[in-house]
């Protein structure tokens, strides 16, 4: 009994033997497969622990002439770790003294605090962090950190917006093009120690190693000279008569490629946390306002183009119009009466309300509409800038008499700044809509992303154009040169009250227009809001600012004169 007990307890103990030699086996070829062959992949998820991407720089912003207007400068923030302390606060405050320019008994309080991560000291330059990662203290470490800067401080700075790296949070042309800003062509990666120190293998390139990745660099359409000469008189007009913002567009008739973009209130992107959101808007994108008479441009182009009238057609002018439950006249209506039969230049020159009402009756709502929406009202432009608004155009089956009629003279849509530039640009650029843009294109780019489309034929276009010159060419205004001819209009609209109910005591007071008019290069549109004082009038606020601006571009672009010419 005993044998048969005994061959029992041998029997299972060989069984388990067995198992646990086999699972001993199963066991060693395992780790042998995992770490010879590595079939669950913990060499790449070791390497990608270790593997580091190299911090990389914005590419700069320049403008069309590679000023530049934007770039990234390299700075570091000092850390220290309590848990990593190799010498006491005093010990470590007398050595990090002469790097940091901290009072000794503070530097030492900062370094007592209970935080498991203290911030010693903020944007360093290179060379310091340099002189102090040679103190080989491990309780200190450096982390790299890069600031926006731009040069030419608030220049433009509604354009390029602002870009804050800790939030990786940008506005304007550093927002839209932020992908290009941070791309580069070469994948920058190395593996690094516990301790930050490069592991350097055949694959690294010391280069990329010491110096720093950047982005690429991205040119505007902006012109310097051009874009500080807007900011210049624009501000010199809103101060003067202590309006309430105001921009001025330039902007080449044939490409669309705006040459300066000048919106104020401005700020500087330097510190643009220490202005307020309403500061930092561009409006003349985001916010809409009735145009007024500059817009009386676009109904006689749409008339024309739909063939109601021609350049010598003549309208009577009553001087006062009841148009359904409105009623309108002239602004000089109660100096001069009833004017009688104007011509269409007689139309542009005194800018007959009631001349431009009629005008637009002359169409069918849809047929206005559809023009309206041909020139791009009602629609964004495609600005490559963030924060574009369609402006307003009610539908033509929501139309009264009133409407249509008030229409005609610039009060039934609201539009914003750059809308309105893009649509009298129509009237320069022989008929042809071209899209508004900053960023400064190669020829493949502009194809795809350039927008060009016919909206009235040449002879239509220069219909227009004809008579706007010859507008000027009878008045006094300041659109009037003695060496070019400019095509031009001037607008003056009631500012309607913040709450959307009835119109203020204020104006918006504009000129838009362009020049030479024979050959045109650039289109100019100046808008002010809320001009105080007496006159105030698209003529007497918007119009010296436009002559003011014309007369410095024709010597920046060096432009020939159509007038006068020998």
């Amino acid at each position: 009994m005993y044998n048969n007990r005994q061959k029992q307890f041998e029997t299972k103990k060989g069984c388990l033997q067995f198992v646990f030699n086999f699972f001993v086996i199963l066991l060693l070829i395992y780790l042998f497969l995992v770490q010879v062959f590595d079939i669950r992949n913990y060499r790449d998820r070791a390497k990608s622990q270790r593997t580091s991407t190299p911090f990389v720089l914005r590419g700069e912003i320049v403008d069309r002439n590679d000023v530049k207007l934007a770039s990234d400068r390299t700075s570091f923030n000092i850390y220290a770790h309590p848990m990593y302390y190799d010498n006491t606060p005093e010990e470590l405050a007398d050595k990090l003294l002469p790097y940091v320019d901290i009072d000794r008994s503070s530097l030492i309080n900062t370094l007592s605090s209970d935080d498991s991560v203290i911030l010693i000291k903020k944007g360093i330059d290179r060379q310091t962090a340099e002189q102090i990662k040679k103190l080989h203290l491990r309780e200190i470490s450096l982390e790299v950190k890069n600031k926006r800067v731009y040069p030419q401080g608030s220049l433009a700075a509604h354009v390029l917006g602002y870009y804050n790296p800790d939030a990786d949070m940008a506005g304007g042309i550093e927002y839209i093009a932020g992908d290009y800003l941070k791309y580069t062509d070469k994948a920058y990666k190395y593996e690094k120690m516990p301790n930050g120190d490069i592991i350097y293998n055949f694959s690294v390139d010391p280069e990329d190693v010491i110096k720093p990745a950047k982005g690429k660099t991205l040119k505007l359409t902006i012109d310097s000279p051009i874009q500080h000469i807007c900011e210049k008189y624009l501000d010199q007009m809103i101060q003067k008569r202590d309006a309430l913002r105001g921009a001025a567009i330039v902007m080449d008739t044939k490409t669309g490629e705006i040459l300066a973009f000048a919106s104020n209130p401005g700020y500087d992107p330097n510190n643009y946390s220490k202005y307020s959101l309403l500061q930092m808007k561009n409006w003349a994108l985001t916010d809409v306002y009735p145009p007024g008479s500059t817009f009386k441009i676009i109904t006689i182009a749409s008339a024309i183009m739909n063939k109601k009238i021609n350049k010598n057609t003549k309208i009577y002018d009553p001087g006062r119009l009841k148009m359904g439950w409105w009623e309108i006249e002239n602004y000089d209506f109660h100096e001069k009466g009833a004017p009688g039969l104007i011509d269409l230049v007689y139309l542009f020159q005194h800018s007959s309300n009631i001349g431009s009402a009629k005008v637009a009756f002359m169409m069918t709502p849809e047929e206005f509409y559809d023009s309206l929406s041909l020139f791009g009202f009602g629609h964004k432009t495609g600005i490559d800038l963030p924060g574009e608004s369609t402006g307003l155009l009610p539908k033509a089956n929501l139309w009264d008499d009133a409407t249509q009629g008030s229409m005609g003279y610039g009060y039934g849509a609201s539009v914003t700044a750059i809308q309105m530039i893009a649509a009298v640009n129509v009237i320069a650029n022989d008929g042809v809509w071209v899209t508004p843009h900053v960023i400064k294109y190669s020829d493949e780019e502009a194809e795809q992303r350039v927008v060009k489309r016919r909206v009235m034929t040449s002879e239509d276009a220069n219909a227009v154009k004809e008579l706007l010159v010859e507008s000027i060419e009878k008045g006094t205004t300041e659109a009037k040169f003695d060496d070019y001819y400019v095509a031009a209009k001037t607008g003056t609209s009631r500012r309607p009250n913040d709450n959307g109910i009835g119109y203020s005591n204020k104006y918006y007071t504009s000129m838009v227009g362009f020049l030479p008019a024979s050959d045109p290069k650039v289109i100019i549109y100046v808008v002010i809001d809320s001009p105080s004082g007496w006159g105030v009038y698209g003529s007497t606020i918007a119009g010296p600012v436009f002559r003011d601006i014309a007369t410095e571009i024709v010597k920046i672009m060096n432009i020939n004169p159509d007038k006068n010419v020998k």
